[in-house]
């Protein structure tokens, strides 16, 4: 039983194959990385997976259960959340309400039970606020719970999206190039989270990053991809090593 596995994915926009014939697998508890130039279809994949488009071809497998055609909304409800590469935050809300929105998934009260704010809906919310308190403390961020993300430092925002992702008690964490604008210090501490995660919450995860020094302090495995197609897999060491990844990174 593999834990998440695409098999044969394929995604054309009109003429051009972003992803083509791309087969891989992610086992339970361990951190697999794409990595690849821009253009390689890295992104794709992760929108494919978390099914924000639909494959031209192929399959996708999440705990032996066919994803393919789950509607997007649903997809953090069976246990998949993601991050993106450029923050999608609500500026104007504080990092507490941005992070009860990523309890949504975890819903279990209807329209008429909240508009008469009924006792099983008071007991929700005490759970949805533990949930996210637990998170805010996981992460450190207990100075900045009632701060305006527009106040925020970008490397803050960037942790209080992995949190709002958290706060949705996912199986399978999406991490769509995690240190994209951050230092060399915020990446550290980056990669000492994405440990945590998957060592101490039990999380598995997914990861594209350009960064080599954050995907070899962090990754069990790595694909790299070239124009839609898989080129090398392996450890990060034997990946990087590899001449068909050399020569797409340096354009021989």
């Amino acid at each position: 039983m593999s834990f998440f596995r695409a098999d044969s994915l394929a995604m054309q926009f009109g003429g051009i194959k972003a992803v083509d014939e791309v087969s891989f697998e992610v086992e339970a508890g361990e951190v697999f990385t794409l990595i690849g130039p821009n253009g390689a279809g890295k992104t794709t994949i992760f929108n494919l997976v978390s099914r924000i488009y639909d494959p031209t071809s192929g399959r996708l497998l999440f705990e032996d259960e066919d994803i393919t055609e789950v509607p997007p909304h649903e997809i953090a409800g069976r246990g998949i959340a993601r991050t993106f590469q450029n923050i999608e935050l609500f500026e104007r809300a504080t990092v507490l309400q941005n992070l009860l929105l990523g309890r949504h998934a975890r819903k279990r009260s209807n329209f008429l039970e909240e508009l008469l704010f009924l006792p099983k809906v008071r007991r929700l919310e005490l759970e949805h606020r533990e949930a996210v308190e637990k998170v805010i403390d996981f992460l450190d961020l207990q100075s900045h719970r009632d701060s305006l993300i527009v106040n925020l430092p970008y490397g803050v925002r960037k942790v209080v999206e992995l949190a709002r992702a958290l706060c949705a008690e996912p199986k399978l964490l999406l991490l769509d190039e995690p240190s994209s604008g951050l230092n060399v210090e915020e990446t550290e501490d980056m990669a000492f989270w994405i440990q945590d995660i998957r060592e101490l919450l039990g999380i598995t995860v997914l990861m594209v990053e350009h960064d080599m020094s954050l995907v070899g302090a962090v990754s069990d495995r790595v694909l790299a991809l070239n124009y839609g197609r898989p080129i090398a897999m392996g450890t990060a060491g034997e990946v990087q090593a590899h001449p068909d990844v050399i020569a797409a990174f340096l354009g021989g």
